[in-house]
């Protein structure tokens, strides 16, 4: 087990209701707030009248049509307001695409050149305004995380970043907010909650407390996804899929274990190219490159998987116990109503080789936990057809 530092500060205010806190917790850093929100579905929800509402005492200005894969324009575009507006605070209503975006923006804010150097470049993130956060979608853990996920449509790329400095201050997570969120992103936003379990499960080292942790939290969100889904008005559901998506990516289910991700860095391509929802390419590469990666090194780890995660019953036949837990993997995608090829997203291998060369040049790929190069990257690609 690593050497690792675990200290998140965000402040979580979790439940109904949790929202009326919401001026006593902006209230700290300022007056003058950006709100920054998605396509308008909080307007439609009643969230957006209650939100100005309870800020009726600062001085609210609004950027919204945040897109699903967040561009480096809004991030343009939001800076522009906060620097001419003297912005002292960021309020992200929404899912992890405009939380994510508003923690650009509020680097982007106190930065004097092109923005998108900061997510080429997160050292260059020396300040950045204070951000809040309500969150309305169970699926990323951007809502207490200090990273996230830029597009750049004319570069063809789609990049992670990440600075201590954008750690939101305080999120407020009422699983009713969720209510809304329909049947499609629910399972989208499963499969990303389960994707960011396993990018750090499946490691070169055993971190056995964390290890459970994301045993656990994978078993959830396996039982409470298709509820959810069904009931779309069951609070128990939705609020058990709202903290594993917190809990999935602060830091916890990693600590004592270096990971390199795998799936994250290959999914980004698809995205940046096809501009694609995150999670369904998640859901459609990872039993795929689980497939690849089972090995007689990486037997072991599958069949735990199998055994811990899908109930099978332990054997001495490690290959055939962790190739029952892969396809317990693809078959559960498949019940919550996930598309399980690139082909019915209409993407063909057109870009494969430069996706899978970008890819490796930015992921980190040949230190994941089986190495990878272009060539394997590419056929990953070609078994998701």
């Amino acid at each position: 087990m690593d050497n690792f530092r675990f200290c998140v500060g965000t402040d979580i205010l979790f439940g109904k209701g949790q929202v009326e806190k919401l001026p006593e917790v902006l209230a700290p850093f300022g007056k003058k707030v950006l709100l920054v929100y998605g396509g308008g579905s909080i307007k439609k929800t009643g969230l957006y009248d209650r939100v100005l509402s309870l800020l009726k005492d600062f001085e609210v200005f609004e950027l919204s049509g945040i897109e699903p894969n967040p561009r480096v324009e809004s991030v343009y575009a939001g800076a522009k307001i906060c620097k001419e507006q003297k912005i002292e605070a960021i309020l992200a209503v929404g899912g992890g695409s405009t939380i994510d975006c508003s923690k650009a923006i509020g680097a982007a804010a106190h930065y004097d050149g092109d923005a998108w150097d900061l997510i080429l470049e997160p050292s260059k993130i020396r300040k950045a305004l204070p951000i809040v956060t309500i969150l309305t979608l169970a699926a990323t853990g951007s809502e207490m995380d200090a990273g996230g996920v830029i597009t750049n449509l004319k570069t063809k790329e789609k990049l992670g970043f990440m600075n201590p400095l954008v750690l939101p201050k305080a999120s407020i997570l009422d699983p009713t907010n969720t209510y809304t969120v329909s049947a499609w992103h629910t399972a989208a936003g499963a499969a990303d909650i389960m994707s960011h379990i396993l990018e750090v499960y499946f490691g070169h080292q055993e971190a056995f407390i964390a290890d459970r942790i994301s045993e656990a939290l994978l078993k959830t969100v396996i039982h409470y996804a298709p509820i959810a889904i069904r009931e779309p008005e069951n609070y128990e559901a939705r609020a058990q899929l709202m903290w594993a998506s917190t809990l999935a990516l602060n830091g916890l289910t990693s600590t004592g274990k270096m990971c390199a991700w795998t799936c994250h860095p290959i999914e980004h391509e698809i995205s940046a190219y096809y501009d694609i929802t995150h999670g369904v390419g998640l859901a459609i590469l990872t039993p795929r490159w689980m497939r690849y990666a089972l090995n007689e090194k990486t037997a072991d780890l599958f069949a735990t998987y199998a055994v811990n995660v899908w109930g099978f019953a332990p054997s001495e036949d490690r290959f055939r116990l962790a190739n029952a837990g892969i396809d317990a993997t693809e078959a559960f995608f498949k019940s919550i109503g996930i598309p399980m090829t690139l082909g019915e997203m209409r993407i063909n291998s057109e870009h494969f080789q430069a996706m899978a060369e970008h890819a490796v040049s930015v992921g980190s790929l040949q230190y994941a936990f089986v190495p990878l190069v272009p060539q394997d990257v590419v056929k990953i690609l070609t078994a998701c057809l």
